[in-house]
């Protein structure tokens, strides 16, 4: 059965079905810039758009996913003169951080990571068009985008021209702009700052440029979808869309994603605060990747997310109960009978995706996840499962994990570097151990798994065993 996709396109703020405009999805995200490690905020939209392409391809679409490294801006540059580094050295050290932090979320990595500093010619070409046809101009500065000169400015974000007063100029603006609505292009260069030679002058790409670029040099001058978080929206994915529109003639994105504002205990993230966290802030007070991935994961993306010790908690109590059920189902008998989960799974299955389907609903396809792990206990508990039921539940399982990316506590736990077979034998061993009434051993044994991280339960049907982190 074929599945239609709804998503809530910014431009135009409505949902709508989504169809490729090729075989292959073009998926576009705004990358990190690399002056620093990212903070939570900027993780929750990558998880967003990793669930948004999981989603994708767990609905029969194929995805060529780029996202670009932002390494020449003036954070980087100020930053790399601070600890007195060159530019690339600086930003290579903060982009190996951040494909760590990737991994360690489990956010599948992009097609391509194009980097800006490696496609200044490609932005060097657009810009020459956009002079020669007039909708850009050089003045004291740089090369600036006439906004003016772009009728449908404004279309993505409401912003209207008219709260600006066309002509005005901004005395101690450090670029020399004909209007103070018009962007940057290029920036002429500063002595000790990295440049590049251009028909028009020496300088550096501006910020907008960069996307606009790189984008269309893997994409093509059309792309499917554009993801980013809503402080993006302006100036940043405005100005992509009226350079790119003016320098092709076509439309530049068909569907913009946006997702909302990571909030902490219901204050914007401020280091002031003290509530500004990066991922490896949070490590090192303990806390752990699954659930963190899980939390910020679980809120519908177009809504503000609120970290908390209490949401926390919560996604950590969650997994728990999912990694309970599992347990639970591997410890069960299988009676020669035919049950009821066939149905169930069905229906889970079904009720998973129709969520997904409505822009992407997570709250919606989790709440599928919850109902089929109590209408299993269920069966457990009223009649016992039956042949081959145990295949059925843990197939659902992965079904489901092909979006969620978090239900195998088995490769989330690879860290521990306990090997499982190791921990089934130490396991078998403490039996033996206790049959033979051999007590000291068996406490040996439970001792030194519990060092490993893994507690045990012994219960009629056998010992259970499971990580604690």
């Amino acid at each position: 059965m074929e599945r239609k996709l709804f998503l809530f396109n910014t431009l135009g703020r409505k949902k709508e079905l989504f169809k490729p405009l090729r075989e292959k999805v073009t998926l576009y995200t705004c990358g990190p810039t690399v002056y620093d490690f990212a903070h939570i905020g900027n993780f929750r939209t990558f998880i967003f758009e990793d669930l948004l392409k999981r989603t994708l391809r767990h609905f029969g679409f194929d995805v060529v996913h780029v996202m670009n490294i932002t390494d020449i801006d003036d954070k980087t540059i100020k930053r790399a003169k601070e600890e007195g580094v060159s530019l690339k050295a600086y930003t290579e050290k903060y982009t190996s951080y951040f494909f760590e932090d990737i991994e360690t979320l489990g956010i599948e990595k992009a097609d391509y990571y194009p980097k800006a500093t490696e496609h200044v010619e490609d932005m060097i070409r657009i810009i020459g068009k956009l002079l020669e046809t007039g909708i850009a101009y050089k003045s004291e500065g740089g090369v600036f985008f006439r906004i003016a000169k772009f009728p449908s400015y404004g279309q993505l974000s409401g912003v209207k021209l008219d709260s600006v007063k066309a002509g005005e100029r901004v005395d101690h603006d450090e670029y020399g702009k004909e209007d103070v609505r018009d962007f940057a292009l290029w920036k002429e260069s500063k002595v000790g700052e990295p440049s590049w030679d251009a028909p028009w002058g020496s300088g550096r790409p501006g910020w907008h440029i960069e996307c606009s670029a790189m984008s269309m040099r893997y994409l093509g001058e059309t792309i499917d979808i554009h993801c980013g978080g809503v402080d993006n929206i302006f100036p940043h994915h405005e100005n992509e869309i009226a350079q790119s529109e003016a320098y092709t003639g076509k439309k530049f994105v068909r569907f913009w994603l946006h997702s909302e504002h990571l909030i902490v205990d219901g204050q914007k993230m401020s280091k002031s605060l003290g509530n500004f966290f990066t991922l490896r802030d949070l490590l090192a007070r303990g806390k752990k990747p699954r659930v963190l991935r899980y939390l910020l994961l679980s809120c519908h993306y177009r809504q503000k997310l609120n970290y908390t010790e209490q949401s926390y908690n919560a996604a950590e109590a969650a997994l728990q109960r999912i990694d309970d059920f599992q347990i639970r189902v591997q410890d069960a008998l299988e009676k020669n009978t035919i049950s009821k989960v066939d149905n169930i799974v069905d229906k889970t299955k079904e009720d998973f995706d129709k969520a997904l389907a409505d822009d992407l609903n997570i709250a919606r396809s989790l709440a599928a996840l919850f109902t089929f792990i109590k209408d299993v206990n269920t069966i457990i508990d009223k009649e016992g499962l039956g042949k081959n039921d145990k295949e059925k539940i843990f197939s659902t399982i992965s079904y489901f994990d092909r979006v969620l990316g978090v239900l195998d506590r088995f490769r989330w736990q690879k860290e521990l570097a306990i090997d499982r077979e190791m921990v089934e034998k130490l396991i078998e061993e403490r039996n033996l151990a206790r049959a033979k009434k051999d007590y000291s051993k068996a406490d040996t044994i439970r001792n030194r798994l519990r060092e490993m991280g893994v507690i045990l339960e012994d219960t009629p049907s056998g010992t259970r065993w499971k990580f604690v982190e």
